[in-house]
């Protein structure tokens, strides 16, 4: 016999709200567990592989005490004793190294000019834009806040480029409170039918 889901008629719009987020909930408890099924299948060994030969060992050799063969004895990315001192020294310096380099490139030398614009300022990426926009609730208040932010650009306030970043976080927003009543209309339409 096929389980009936639970009718949601004569329920409130929280109770249904509620009942949806349960259904989730239960959704993603049932794939977490089947994905932890399918893991301890794959980690299975079987009969074959466990009548083959072992990977060589990694590191030193115990018997030896040299490394193996394809193994320098460094982890992968680490420093060698040079480079950790002279970067201990600059960190010690930094301060006094900063000053020195400012001081030469507001004296004209170009090289220091340069490593000062490019390291010590790193290019702006985004400012900050000072705009106010309606409360967006629903699928009207964004277009009237895309509408105002069209008024912005035409009124020069807002450039182009910012205001089509705003709109398409304005988007965004319609899409989520437009996907919120697709699901709120399908369960309320789901418990007229049962």
């Amino acid at each position: 016999m096929i389980p009936r889901k639970p009718s949601l008629s004569g329920l409130s719009l929280d109770q249904i709200e509620a009942e949806a987020e349960g259904r989730v909930h239960r959704a993603i408890q049932d794939n977490l567990e089947r994905e932890r099924e399918e893991r301890e299948q794959r980690d299975h060994r079987s009969p074959i592989l466990l009548d083959a030969e072992p990977a060589p060992p990694v590191g030193r050799d115990p018997e030896t005490g040299r490394f193996t063969e394809g193994w320098s004895g460094r982890p992968k990315g680490s420093l060698n004793k040079a480079t950790l001192i002279a970067r201990n020294l600059l960190d010690e310096q930094a301060e006094t190294f900063a000053r020195s380099l400012v001081a030469l490139a507001l004296a004209g030398d170009l090289p220091a000019l340069r490593i000062c614009s490019t390291r010590l300022l790193p290019a702006r990426r985004d400012l900050p834009v000072d705009i106010e926009l309606p409360a967006i609730v629903t699928a009207q208040d964004a277009v009237r806040a895309a509408g105002t932010v069209t008024a912005m650009v035409s009124e020069g306030r807002l450039t182009p480029s910012e205001a089509q970043k705003i709109a398409s976080v304005i988007e965004t927003q319609r899409r989520a409170i437009e996907t919120a009543e697709l699901e709120r209309r399908i369960l309320i339409l789901e418990a007229s039918v049962k």
